[in-house]
Order: structure tokens, then sequence, then C-alpha cells
């Protein structure tokens, strides 16, 4: 353990912050590849299967946020434990994530069985439409343990300070998505071809081998180990895992709601406007997905060294991520203004897509630079055990703010109006966010100094 611990609590910091980051901005960065190349596949297929993928995005991203948030909830308290240098709590936080993983699981096997078709029927009576986006669905929420397992085996990793693992996790569960989505969908090599099923099974069997390896990497990291007898539902470790994992299931799942929303927003304009903002969504993770993993490498230094109780290299740490994070979030911006049209010829738009979004991509695109830095600052609320002010900030921006705005200026000015809800949303996000970083910042920070 001492590594570790001498690692985030004594090494530079912004060469901690960049060694701690990087593996992950990589290994994100390959997942919103092998996300975009998924659906550059799929739009290959049919246009109405693009479609299909685009609307089932919102249960995805539900099944993604209880798994992620649940993971960030058990990596903070690993961290914090580490720093505190309490090995015991960490593995009981360890093992107590896995068994949560589990309950998951069974969680989204029912949501996939049963809900998958009722869901799509809320969005069209197109029965080509609602038959594929449910196969699709049903397949990766019926199967979807190994995400929650990989999920939360790579924050226990990113936790003790191993990063370079679970990008190498990352690459092997992208690089396997990629090379049978071709395979199954179109029935290459072999196979048979089996249309949006074929990108869903491909998807579920990258998931399978990033939780394998990470399975194997967890059992030899010499930091935290996986007890048995810790497996067992033990109350005040949940208690603390959700304190931070519950309000960031809430914040992510959010996305849900609003993707929903906003999608039946849109597809009173027709499907165009769904396919362009579900191609606006895979487009901009490539943007958002180093960020992510910038805030990913952040949060375990800032919740080890809050722990060792060391208030200026937290200070550091948070400056230089939103100094990287600015930089990420101005280079996405140019890349959206000036090359729509390219990035729309990626997904086969037609020409009715590309003039929706030749006009929105710049516009959503000046939402950049203000979620980056908002999702800098909030990292200090996760770190340091106070995931609900993240929750309160993701609340007050997608439902208080960009559903009302959205709806109100798709009836005011219509279509074209709309893509500007988010940028109203995320100046107001913004705002909140420094308010309560400054608050926290006094509540919790400032009293280290004494």
């Amino acid at each position: 353990m001492e590594h570790a611990e001498n690692r985030m609590g004594v090494l530079p910091v912004p060469r901690l912050v960049i060694s701690m980051s990087l593996p992950i901005m990589v290994s994100m960065l390959v997942l919103a590849l092998y996300n975009i190349v998924d659906s550059v596949f799929v739009s290959m297929y049919s246009e109405a299967a693009l479609a299909a993928v685009s609307l089932a995005f919102p249960l995805q991203n539900l099944m993604g946020s209880v798994a992620v948030g649940t993971a960030i909830g058990v990596g903070s308290l690993i961290a914090r434990n580490l720093g505190a240098k309490n090995r015991d709590g960490a593995e009981q936080a360890a093992s107590q994530g896995i068994t949560l993983a589990l309950f998951g699981w069974a969680a989204f096997i029912m949501i996939g069985l049963f809900l998958s078709r009722p869901f799509f029927r809320l969005f069209s009576d197109d029965a080509e439409l609602v038959e594929m986006g449910t196969v699709y669905t049903r397949w990766c929420l019926v199967a979807s343990g190994a995400i929650f397992i990989d999920i939360t085996l790579e924050r226990i990793m990113q936790a003790t300070g191993d990063t370079v693992h679970p990008m190498i996790v990352q690459l092997a569960g992208a690089a396997t998505n990629i090379v049978m989505d071709p395979v199954l969908i179109f029935g290459l090599a072999g196979f048979p071809r089996m249309g949006i099923a074929g990108a869903a099974i491909a998807t579920v069997l990258g998931q399978h081998v990033s939780a394998l390896l990470s399975y194997l990497f967890v059992k030899r990291n010499p930091y935290v180990t996986l007890k048995p007898e810790n497996r067992k539902l033990h109350v005040q470790t949940i208690r603390e895992i959700y304190a931070v994992g519950l309000p960031s299931i809430v914040m992510q799942s959010i996305g849900t709601v609003m993707t929903s929303g906003l999608n039946k927003i849109l597809v009173a304009f027709g499907m165009a406007p769904v396919s362009v903002f579900g191609v606006y969504f895979k487009l901009q993770s490539f943007v958002f997905m180093p960020v992510f993993g910038l805030n990913s490498g952040l949060i375990p230094i800032v919740g080890y060294n809050f722990g060792a109780k060391n208030p200026r290299r937290m200070n550091q740490a948070i400056r230089t991520a939103v100094s990287i994070a600015t930089a990420i979030m101005c280079l996405g911006t140019l890349g959206f203004t000036i090359f729509p049209d390219f990035l729309l010829s990626l997904f086969h738009a037609g020409e009715q897509m590309r003039t929706i979004g030749e006009h929105a991509l710049p516009i959503l695109s000046l939402c950049f630079v203000p979620a980056g830095i908002s999702i800098c600052l909030m990292g200090l609320f996760q770190a340091v055990g106070d995931g609900i002010l993240s929750m309160v900030v993701s609340l007050t921006r997608q439902l208080v703010v960009l559903l009302p705005a959205a709806w109100i200026l798709a009836r005011i000015q219509g279509l074209h109006a709309v893509w500007f809800a988010f940028i109203i949303a995320e100046t107001v996000s913004l705002t909140l966010v420094i308010t309560l970083f400054a608050w926290e910042y006094r509540r919790k920070v400032k009293p280290l100094f004494k």
C-alpha cells in the first residue's frame, strides 16, 4: 500500500494529475470512439436502426448511471480510507461494491425483460422501429452484469492509484466491440447477418472481455484484496458508499429523463431531429469522455489528500484539472464549429439530417467550456463525500432549466431554437457550481489549513 500512498500524497501535483488521469482519458477516448463506430455501423444498416439506437440511449444511460454512480461511491470511500491509512475499511468498501454490482444487474434484467417494448411505444407507433429498439435494448440490459462488474473493478483500481490497467481493460473491450460490430451486424466471416441484434451482442461481448480482465487485474492489486468475508452486506459501509454514490446515480440518471423528454419534444418535428440529437450525443462523448477521465483521476487524488489533511495539494490538483479541461473543451468547440458537415457525414446523414445538424452542432458546442469547468469543480463534492451537491446541480441544469427552456423555445420559435436551451442551462449550471464550490470549500477545505 505504501507505493500508492506515496504517489498520491507526495508526487508533484501537476505530474500526478496527468499520470493518474491520462490512462483514464485514453480509455475514455477509446470508449467514445467505439460508441461512435457502433453508431456508424448501425447507420450503414439502416436509418431506422440508427433512430432505434438513439431512442435506446436513455435506458442504456440509466443502466450506466447506476453502475457508475455506485462505483464512484465505492472508489471515493476506498481513496479516503487509504489516505487515512485504513486498509480494512478500503477492502470492506471494495467487496461491498461487488455485491452491490450484482444487485444492480438483477434490477436491469427485470427492466430489460418487461419494460423495453413499452418504453419504445412511448415514442413511436412504427412497428419496425419498436421491434428494433426492443431487441437492441433487451440484449444490452439483460446481459448487463459484465458492465456492472467491470465499472466497479475499474474504480477500485483507480482508487488505489492504478490507472494503467483500467486503460488496458477499456482498450480490450473496445477492440472486441469494434471488430465484432460489422461481423455480427452484416454477417461476415461465416456469422449470420443479425442486424441491430448483432450491434447489441458485439457491445455485450466487449463488456464481458473488460469484466474478465478487470477481475484478473484486481486479484493482483497489492493495495486492496477482495475478501469473501467482506461480501456480506454491511449497512454502515453501504451508507457511506451511497452518500456519494446515490447522488451520482440520481445525477446521471437525470440524463435519462432529460434525453427522453428532449426526444419527446424533438419527435414532434420528425425522426431526423431525434437522429441528430442521438448523433450529437455520440460525437460530444469524444470531447466529454476525456474530461470525465480527467475527473476520474482527480477524485482519488483530492479524496486521498482530504483524508491525509493536505489542502494545498487538493487546491493544486483542482486548478490543474480545470486548466486541462478548458483546453480540451476549446478544441471540441472549434471542431464542432468548423467541421459539422464532416462529422455528420460519418453517420451517413441524409439531406434533412445534415440541414438540421449543421445548424445544431455549432450552437451545442458553445456549452463545452463551461461544462468542462463544472465537471472539475464538482469533483471536490464527490471526493470529500458530499455528492448531494452534484445532484443538486444536475437536477437544476437538466430538469429545472434545460427541459422547460427547450419546450418553450420549441413552442415559440420552432426546432432551430431548441438547441439554445443547452446554452441557457449550462450558464445557470456553472453559476450554481461556482457558488456551491465556494461554500463547500469554506466548510470542508479551509479548516484544514489551521
